[in-house]
């Protein structure tokens, strides 16, 4: 029998769903659908770094490193066989995961700082590997052509926008049935005290390690279709500070404690920058993080949902 939470979970995907497949028929400002598209790929990523960083207390820097390998394996695949782009996400999937997993193995007997700067370490290796890469553009980067938009979509960008909406909407399905599952609970086991967890039996490193991966997964598939989304691609972009900086500080804002956390912080998040993009410079996107994150560090340790928690509490 499915539990009344799951089935409300279920239809508020299919409505959030519907709503998008009407907007892409109807809304007729085209910027939409392109700032819409940077909103959705953050709620992906925000709850990518959530299932290691929130759960498991191991902070991640290097999310940017994740999302531009899946960003690159997807030109690599458009240069080589022009493939499309149903292949291009599961494949850049696979690669991150297999990434994901890699520095889980190599970094997750780490903890705490020495963690978090071995994925910087990480970043560092792959960019500067991608900027002497000649099949895709190097340090000048290349142009990715979008293709002509699939039936029923008037651009492709609308298309997108429906395609980042499926992807978010799989990426928060897979966080929430990670936080109520086995795993789930062994990784708040492990980052509340490790070695209690080991003592009791919690296979803290497969945990570890299966966790990266699939963390490294979500990052990909949400930078699979970044290149065909700007039409153009270089590492300075690719593996922007923006994108670490956001990762962190989406799920501290919305709350690392539940998969909806990650999710409100995006939407806040991804929404003021966008906002501050069109109306002031987008080079101020990451003091807005930085102000925004040292705002909620301060009054809200707990991000929105400890908020909302505590003012019911007090009811």
């Amino acid at each position: 029998m499915i539990a009344a939470g799951s089935r409300r979970f279920a239809v508020g995907a299919a409505l959030v769903f519907v709503a998008a497949l009407v907007l892409a028929r109807g809304a007729a400002n085209e910027y939409f659908f392109f700032a819409a598209y940077f909103v959705l790929q953050f709620v992906v990523l925000a709850t990518a770094w959530n299932i290691l960083g929130g759960y498991g207390g191991y902070v991640n820097f290097g999310s940017g490193a994740f999302v531009a390998a899946g960003a690159y394996t997807g030109v690599a695949l458009v240069k080589v066989w022009n493939a499309p782009i149903a292949l291009q996400i599961p494949c850049a999937m696979l690669v991150t995961a297999l990434l994901g997993a890699l520095v889980g193995i190599m970094t997750l007997r780490l903890r705490g700082i020495f963690f978090s700067i071995a994925t910087v370490a990480v970043a560092v290796v792959l960019e500067t590997a991608v900027m002497n890469w000649a099949l895709v553009g190097g340090a000048r980067g290349t142009t990715v052509l979008q293709p002509a938009p699939p039936l029923g979509f008037d651009s492709y960008h609308r298309f997108l926008f429906v395609l980042m909406t499926v992807l978010a909407i799989g990426a928060v399905a897979t966080a929430r049935h990670v936080e109520r599952s086995w795993i789930g609970r062994g990784l708040r086991a492990l980052r509340d005290s490790e070695e209690a967890a080991e003592s009791l039996g919690v296979p803290t490193l497969r945990l570890k390690v299966l966790s990266a991966a699939l963390s490294g997964a979500l990052m990909g598939m949400a930078g699979a279709t970044l290149p065909l989304a700007v039409s153009y691609i270089e590492p300075a972009s690719a593996f922007s500070l923006n994108y670490a900086v956001s990762a962190l500080a989406m799920p501290i804002i919305g709350g690392t404690a539940s998969w909806m956390g990650p999710v409100i912080g995006a939407l806040l998040l991804g929404t003021v920058q966008q906002v501050v993009t069109v109306t002031i410079s987008s080079e101020l996107n990451v003091l807005v993080v930085g102000g925004l994150l040292v705002l909620f560090v301060v009054v809200a340790p707990q991000g929105i949902l400890g908020l909302f928690r505590r003012g019911k509490s007090h009811e």
